[in-house]
């Protein structure tokens, strides 16, 4: 409202100004418009008025969260809760709504994040050329800094490891060596790139990792982290242990 104003006073001014040097003309005939339309919908009952406010809280959630919904299916669907009538569908699980929206919300995530795939997919296009990269059936690329001669653990051992993890460009994240504190996990609660690198490597082995966003956290990551939505990740993992 305050832009609305200094606008128009500067409308004025400048009116008047040009007022002082030239003569007054006949203002053009400006078109008649058109009254803004209200709702004067009427209810007779308190319980009339009180429906078309719940109606108003419903459609202000559904506007809010599914903006592209069928107003008349949804109307629907609530004209046969509210009337008691048989669903026309059945969905006990809410499979078919969680199935939707977990599509519509990955097909937002990758139109808004599409530069971070693909710069995600051209790092590791242009890493896996270097001659000291061996890459699994999975993408999963690794580099041997140091081998070790111990036992490797399997998909659920529980390792003790140093670790330092950088996003492509060089950014750490996360450290245990930057801590110096080593830190202790099974291999089936971490994420995919881990499970399986981990495997690779005996006791007393150094690797690099580089992990596909697939084997790492996809479209979602820690939001409280520097890693984003389809970024791989880099880590350089010593194995110092599996637990007994």
């Amino acid at each position: 409202m305050k832009k609305q104003k200094i606008t128009l006073a500067t409308l004025l001014l400048c009116g008047g100004l040009f007022a002082q040097t030239k003569p007054a003309t006949t203002p053009a005939k400006q078109p008649a418009t058109k009254p803004a339309t209200t709702n004067t919908q009427k209810f007779a009952t308190k319980l009339d008025s009180v429906s078309y406010i719940v109606g108003q809280s419903i459609g202000a959630n559904i506007v809010k969260e599914f903006s592209e919904a069928n107003v008349e299916a949804v109307l629907a669907g609530l004209r046969d809760v509210l009337k008691g009538n048989p669903p026309a569908i059945m969905d006990p699980s809410g499979q078919t709504v969680n199935g939707y929206f977990q599509d519509r919300n990955m097909k937002k995530l990758e139109q808004e994040h599409a530069l971070n795939k693909q710069e995600g997919l051209d790092f590791l296009e242009k890493n896996k050329k270097r001659p000291e990269i061996k890459v699994t059936a999975s993408g999963l690329q690794y580099e041997v800094i140091t081998m070790g001669t111990g036992e490797k653990p399997s998909s659920t051992s529980r390792v003790k490891v140093h670790y330092h993890g950088t996003t492509p460009d060089g950014r750490v994240f996360d450290s245990s060596v930057e801590r110096g504190q080593p830190i202790t996990f099974g291999l089936d609660q971490v994420i995919k790139g881990w499970t399986e690198g981990l495997q690779l490597m005996p006791v007393g082995s150094k690797f690099k990792l580089y992990i596909p966003q697939e084997l790492a956290y996809g479209a979602n990551p820690n939001p409280a982290s520097i890693i984003e939505p389809f970024m791989p990740l880099v880590f350089e993992v010593e194995l110092i242990e599996i637990e007994k």
